[in-house]
């Protein structure tokens, strides 16, 4: 980037799509123009690891001879939720009660993406969590590596604890959330 802070550019849009495995996806801005690229080390310093398709996004951006692409993610902001997708035990429990749950400390066990859903531990519980794809994309996650640290929030679903939210390990501690 050098020191030619003239072609930096605060951009308000929405991720078009992001593949973790290649480390790379694409933002659309809402004022138009060519999309722009959004590499893994930048979602990395701002603390996650992937992102949902659909996710608002306020980002800085560098604009180059090829193109431009993101240096700074300043905001995130989950895609909204698709009420003829959403899960039975998460419909009757508003957004603002989910929120009011404690965050718990946790890891990944396994996840899936191509069945949607997963297991992980949450640390002096035996019982694993539940993790459904559509409660990561809600949470402006796309993806979660096993091993990966999360802070999750977690209720007590039909077949047993299921996450309602999930977040980077970072929002967790970083934002001042305290843990259960």
């Amino acid at each position: 980037m050098g020191d030619d802070l003239n072609n930096l550019s605060h951009v308000m849009g929405h991720v078009k799509w992001f593949d973790p495995a290649k480390g790379f996806g694409f933002v659309v801005s809402d004022s138009g123009g060519a999309d722009i690229l959004l590499h893994v080390n930048v979602l990395r310093n701002f603390g996650q690891n992937s992102v949902a398709d659909d996710a608002r996004i306020e980002l800085i951006a560098h604009n180059t001879d090829r193109g431009a692409q993101a240096v700074e993610i300043l905001k995130i902001e989950p895609p909204r939720r698709d009420e003829a997708n959403a899960l039975r035990d998460l419909v009757e429990l508003p957004d603002h009660n989910i929120a009011k749950l404690p965050l718990e400390p946790g890891r990944v066990k396994w996840f899936d993406k191509v069945k949607g859903f997963g297991f992980a531990n949450v640390f002096g519980k035996p019982e694993d969590v539940f993790l459904h794809i559509e409660v990561l994309r809600l949470s402006g996650l796309s993806d979660v590596q096993p091993g990966e640290a999360l802070a999750l929030r977690v209720i007590e679903g039909k077949r047993g604890r299921m996450a309602a939210q999930v977040f980077p390990w970072e929002t967790g501690v970083l934002d001042g959330n305290a843990f259960a």
